[in-house]
């Protein structure tokens, strides 16, 4: 029998920090505290080299049991849907005309934070309404 493993998402990006920033205000994440001997994450960054300075950036579940998310750097922008996606909760157990407010809300919300909504799939009898989004680099992510 095999044992649960711990797992991290990594997101490629052009600006590591405005990324992770959003996604903490998406999913309720935190900043962990920077490494040992530095007031700061801006006086951890300003120690390394040029090149490496603004590379990557992390947040977490402040209650320990989401994956930790990692933003790095890459060159090239995305060219391709992503073939994997988050889900983001926003209507678990809710049903119909509640479940869509809610939805729609969290929308509302998360587009103010720069996301944009792609599409609203209204329940259709088999599957129950959810929307399409992009994150603030235009990542695919869906409320559910």
């Amino acid at each position: 029998m095999t044992s649960i493993k711990k797992f991290q998402v990594t997101f490629d990006c052009a600006e590591p920090e405005r990324v992770a920033r959003f996604w903490c205000e998406v999913l309720g994440y935190v900043v962990p505290p920077p490494p040992e001997g530095f007031a700061s994450w801006d006086d951890f960054d300003r120690s390394l080299p040029p090149e490496r300075q603004g590379a990557s950036f992390a947040c977490t579940d402040p209650s320990g049991e989401g994956p930790r998310l990692y933003f790095q750097r890459v060159p090239e922008g995305r060219v391709v849907k992503n073939r994997v996606h988050l889900d983001v909760r926003a209507g678990t157990g809710l049903v119909g005309e509640e479940r869509l407010a809610t939805l729609k809300a969290e929308r509302d919300r998360l587009v103010a934070l720069g996301a944009v909504c792609v599409q609203v799939l209204v329940a259709d009898g088999f599957n129950e309404s959810c929307i399409a989004m992009q994150d603030v680099e235009g990542n695919e992510f869906c409320l559910d």
